[in-house]
């Protein structure tokens, strides 16, 4: 999501790299971290229990830029976030002799379930005003709790919060809403509204055969909706090239696109399916393709699955009672 700020801001690029990790004071392998896709795995078969990490980083800012502009009391801080825990950790990078900005950030394990996201921020005194954001970076890391391999997963993060009166003020606009997509972070999220009488306890609860089949086709729901917007939120954010060509967008994006592309338009490649998206929305016939948008959401929710069985289910359940 682009904001803008009614003050003076960075241009130039905010680059974020893990150079090392430790468990417990131990190192971790080189190979656990991973710069193309930015990801760090924490999980060892071997050191599955551990209470604290440590994340060695370094930031590159554009030096120049900050030296001519009218920021004083510059600062660079490392970030990361977890949705699920409402954890956050914030620690100071200072400047190093090779140029950047280097540091670690420690965090304990009990304070992250499954995915932390990992970025840093610039801050800056403008016009008098301390601690205003004047960067960050342009992506992020993902930060595994439980993997072993550092890979970016496609999965949703789901967050089960109060709509009414939870930390995350926008969503009160929402309290009527058994759930919210949102698709503007790092990792797109699931708001499962706790306000809504029964809808977390349902889905995380075991019972007879026609309630799990129920929970499945609400489970399949809710993860259609959320891939609709996934895509929906991919598309809305491509960029061009000079010559007017789409690019690929980087990230959970990514992903996204080039796996429901090959069922939207399942008679192109992916490279052409991307510019032809972009035609339909600039030249017509976005809308002709909302059905097969659907299709591809409902195919990666595994809808159909869901919903035969829980149709099964209710079923077999009728014939019994008249019995």
């Amino acid at each position: 999501m682009n904001i803008v700020f009614p003050y003076s801001t960075l241009a130039g690029d905010v680059a974020l790299e893990v150079t090392s990790a430790r468990l417990d004071g131990r190192a971790l392998p080189l190979t656990m971290i991973s710069r193309d896709q930015r990801v760090v795995a924490l999980h060892e078969a071997e050191r599955s229990v551990w209470d604290e990490a440590r994340l060695d980083i370094r930031a590159t800012l554009p030096e120049r830029e900050l030296a001519g502009g009218t920021w004083t009391d510059v600062a660079c801080l490392a970030v990361l976030t977890e949705s699920a825990t409402n954890a956050r950790t914030v620690e100071r990078l200072a400047p190093t002799d090779r140029g950047g900005w280097g540091g670690s950030l420690v965090f304990a394990r009990d304070a992250h379930h499954t995915r932390a996201a990992l970025t840093v921020v610039v801050v800056a005194t403008v016009d008098g005003e301390a601690g205003r954001v004047i960067g960050t970076a342009d992506e992020a890391w993902s930060v595994e709790l439980n993997e072993r391999a550092p890979t970016r997963k496609q999965e949703l993060n789901v967050h089960e919060v109060d709509f009414r009166s939870g930390p995350l003020e926008w969503l009160q606009q929402f309290q009527d809403a058994p759930w919210v997509v949102e698709t503007s972070g790092d990792m797109p999220t699931v708001h499962l509204n706790t306000g809504f009488e029964g809808l977390t306890e349902f889905l995380s609860g075991g019972g007879s055969a026609v309630e799990k089949g129920v929970r499945g086709m609400l489970a399949a729901q809710i993860a259609t909706e959320a891939w609709t917007a996934m895509f929906h939120a991919a598309v809305g954010d491509l960029e061009w090239d000079d010559d007017g060509s789409p690019q690929w967008p980087a990230g959970w994006k990514d992903g996204v696109l080039r796996s429901m592309l090959a069922d939207v338009l399942p008679e192109l490649s992916a490279s052409d399916a991307l510019v032809e998206i972009h035609l339909r929305r600039k030249e017509g016939g976005w809308q002709e393709l909302q059905p097969r948008i659907q299709y591809a959401a409902a195919k990666r929710a595994k809808a159909p699955r869901n919903i035969g069985n829980g149709l099964r289910a209710m079923s077999r359940a009728m014939e019994g009672d008249q019995l």
